[in-house]
């Protein structure tokens, strides 16, 4: 709302009221100051616009002090229309602030200024008090918190106590204010508190802990600490927000004795750094450097988990740890609650960011490729593929054999057993086509035509309609990426591990997997498709859309022309098996269970043989063919294969994951571009055409997704080829950012 103070109407006022009306505000003119105060105490403005041209008329600075004596003014942005001098100096504005004015406005009756000049204080001024009202609200809250919260300054002065403080030291608030905190006299020893909990949050580091405290009477007490740094202006910490709350047993007995510093618990446990890879994993060390996430102590009141009459696993352990709680001494219980706090969530393989400004990349990542999108309930649909006439062996050519390949061809896949083999080359080759060639390659030197019971031609109309059914058009997601992820499977099959622990039945899911894994594919993400609403979304209930679609559409494709039918030979309960696994296999390219993949991996199978080989068990076969052969962890060691295949780029040669790196940032570029064109929720705006620097968005994907994965995948495989490619591209991506560049490549 606007308050326009003129005395008489003319072009400038006329001005304003024109502005009002083209951004959608408000708008009252008062032609007195007495109208002005009486309209403002009514209607209570963001804005007053006031005449001080005219002095005769009234006087302007007088107005604004009486404005500004009304509490109802705290909040509202004042201006000064003063005139236009151009024959003598320009004057002093110290006048004009001290008489409560926020800017002046020279007058200038065009209505685009008059305009232009309002937005600029919706989004500057106005934006900036909205902000400090809502303070208030947060200020509300911490002032009716049962928990004592105390805010310091960087130089640990006290700014700010709630009452909860208040009560529990026994201080009034004007005790407190102003003074730093080795004044107060609340621990005897405060000064070697300070020193022992700085080396913690002097760098950023969250600290808790249990200390004695003294109150103004000088009875002790002891209380459950927790210290947050608050990072301001400049990436420094500006200030230290202090959370305390009594011990249970402060409630029988207070100690009226020195008080001395309790065990300060600045160890690992309590003294946690926001890393942005919670929950990764030290695969050769067999220990999991574990989730940091520290919740407040439960009450003991809290309602227990009661026994069930068939009790689930995890209900079994929460009632063990219950149970353990109530002869457990006081930091022992402490440490129970917050793991029975981790064990309650739903997601306990997937470890949480701290706060989106740790790293915006890594941020952008997570929200992109490990949810389901903003629900967005609106007419403004994506219309995927879903009523496309998908291509069939009846409508393609037909695909040449095996032994008639041309020799150029023949040639860019005569190394495609070596990891270094490069698909682009193939691409090129085959005009794009690369899927064909090396299927036919692949699963010849596989037997899978042997194994399915298929003639080669049905073979080859299979691939070539898998082949049409993946968009050229997308930079990333085409054959050339299923054709990669083919020969990454391909080269693991290979691996002496990994053929002792599958049968010829995996083998053949997991080539066929690999194959139509992103089949039909949009160049769009889950969360893309979720937020706009598309076809597929509805289908699947936004779960696993894609990797959902990908599935059923292969089935599809295979079954309903008997030209590329390859199961059609297949005794019905090898095919169910056979189809079961490919599904599953499929489903665990899906990001979002991707933690839940590894870390069952690590603990089901990169432990139970570490262990084995530690215990001097290295030759016992047996013991060994137990941890590999089980049916559940040759599930996980399946999922983790194509898992490691599918996301494999930063572990190839420099130029192939330079190139690979260049076409996912375009895939994304593109899908920012349509999102903001659509108008739909941006899941990723780091990737930004215009400002990503593609070296961090690869050091974010790898530190957070990759290496941990890598380094159990190796582990189990021993694949030293592939992790020095991948330390290799670590350093190449960290000196392009490390020189600041944005870009793939070094300038020359």
């Amino acid at each position: 709302q606007v308050l326009l103070v003129f005395a008489e109407e003319d072009e400038q006022s006329n001005g304003f009221r024109w502005a009002c009306d083209k951004a959608g505000f408000r708008c009252n003119l008062a032609r007195t100051p007495q109208s002005a105060l009486e309209c403002f105490l009514d209607k209570h403005h963001d804005i007053i616009i006031i005449d001080h041209r005219h002095s005769r008329y009234f006087d302007a600075e007088a107005l604004c002090r009486s404005i500004r004596t009304t509490k109802a003014s705290e909040n509202t942005v004042i201006i000064c229309v003063v005139q236009r001098h151009t024959d003598r100096e320009e004057s002093s504005i110290l006048p004009l602030i001290s008489a409560g004015f926020t800017r002046r406005y020279v007058e200038n009756s065009s209505r685009m200024a008059c305009y232009n000049e309002l937005i600029q204080l919706e989004f500057g001024q106005v934006q900036a008090q909205f902000k400090l009202r809502a303070c208030n609200s947060l200020f509300t809250a911490l002032e009716k918190s049962q928990e004592a919260i105390e805010i310091t300054s960087e130089d640990h002065v006290i700014q700010y106590v709630n009452p909860a403080f208040e009560t529990m030291m026994g201080y009034q608030i004007g005790e407190l204010i102003e003074k730093e905190l080795t004044e107060v006299p609340i621990n005897e020893k405060k000064s070697d508190f300070l020193d022992t909990i700085n080396s913690c949050i002097k760098i950023g580091k969250e600290w808790q802990g249990m200390y004695y405290a003294k109150k103004k009477n000088g009875d002790c007490i002891q209380q459950n600490v927790k210290i947050l740094p608050v990072i301001g202006q400049g990436g420094k910490i500006r200030h230290y927000v202090s959370i305390s709350r009594l011990c249970n047993d402060n409630n029988k007995v207070e100690k009226t004795c020195e008080c001395i510093q309790a065990e300060s618990q600045t160890d690992t446990q309590t003294c946690r750094h926001k890393d942005m890879r919670k929950g990764s994993l030290d695969v050769r060390s067999t220990t999991s450097r574990g989730s940091d996430g520290i919740s407040q102590r439960r009450r003991s009141s809290m309602a227990r988990v009661h026994s069930m009459t068939i009790e689930a696993p995890i209900t079994k352990v929460i009632n063990i740890i219950n149970a353990a709680q109530e002869s457990s001494p006081m930091p022992v219980a402490e440490a129970l609650d917050r793991a029975l706090e981790i064990l309650r969530t739903t997601e306990l393989y997937s470890p949480q960011l701290g706060t989106k400004d740790e790293d915006p990349h890594t941020s952008d990542l997570v929200g992109g490729l490990m949810t389901d999108g903003l629900r967005r309930l609106s007419g403004n649909e994506y219309i995927l593929s879903a009523k496309q006439t998908h291509q069939v062996a009846g409508s393609l050519s037909s695909p040449i054999s095996l032994n008639d390949i041309p020799p150029r061809i023949t040639q860019a896949m005569e190394n495609e057993e070596q990891w270094d083999f490069d698909i682009f080359e193939l691409e090129a080759a085959t005009h794009k086509r690369p899927l064909v060639y090396l299927g036919l390659k692949i699963f010849a030197r596989f037997g899978i035509c042997e194994f399915l019971n298929c003639s080669e031609s049905t073979l080859r109309s299979w691939l070539q309609v898998i082949e049409a059914n993946y968009h050229s058009s997308n930079s990333y997601h085409n054959s050339t990426h299923s054709a990669d992820v083919l020969h990454a499977t391909a080269y693991f099959l290979s691996k002496e591990r990994v053929k002792q622990t599958l049968d010829p039945i995996d083998e053949v899911a997991a080539l066929i997997a690999a194959t139509v894994h992103d089949v039909d594919h949009p160049g769009r993400t889950n969360s893309f498709l979720c937020n706009a609403g598309s076809e597929l979304a509805i289908l699947y209930n936004d779960t696993a859309v894609l990797e959902s679609h990908h599935a059923a559409l292969a089935f599809q494709l295979t079954t309903r022309d008997g030209k590329c039918n390859i199961f059609k030979n297949m005794e019905r309960n090898e095919y169910r098996t056979l189809r079961q696994v490919i599904i599953d296999m499929v489903l665990a390219t899906e990001m979002t269970k991707h933690f839940e993949h590894v870390n069952k991996f690590v603990n089901s199978i990169n432990k139970p043989l570490a262990a084995l080989e530690e215990n001097g068990n290295n030759g016992d076969g047996e013991s060994i063919k137990t941890v590999l052969r089980s049916p559940e962890n040759r599930i996980l060691i399946k999922r983790m294969l194509i898992k490691c295949a599918d996301i494999s780029n930063p572990c190839r040669p420099r130029e192939q994951c330079i190139e690979w790196a260049g076409r996912i940032s375009e895939e994304y570029f593109a899908q920012t571009d349509e999102e903001r064109r659509q108008g739909l929720p941006v899941v990723m705006p780091v990737f930004d055409r215009n400002t990503c620097s593609i070296p961090k968005s690869q050091l974010s994907f790898i530190d957070y997704f990759i290496i941990d994965m890598f380094d159990a995948w190796d582990a189990f495989a021993d694949l030293p080829n592939l992790m020095e490619h991948l330390n290799n591209n670590i350093k190449y991506w960290k000196g392009l950012d490390g020189r600041n560049l944005r870009v793939l490549r070094p300038p020359p």
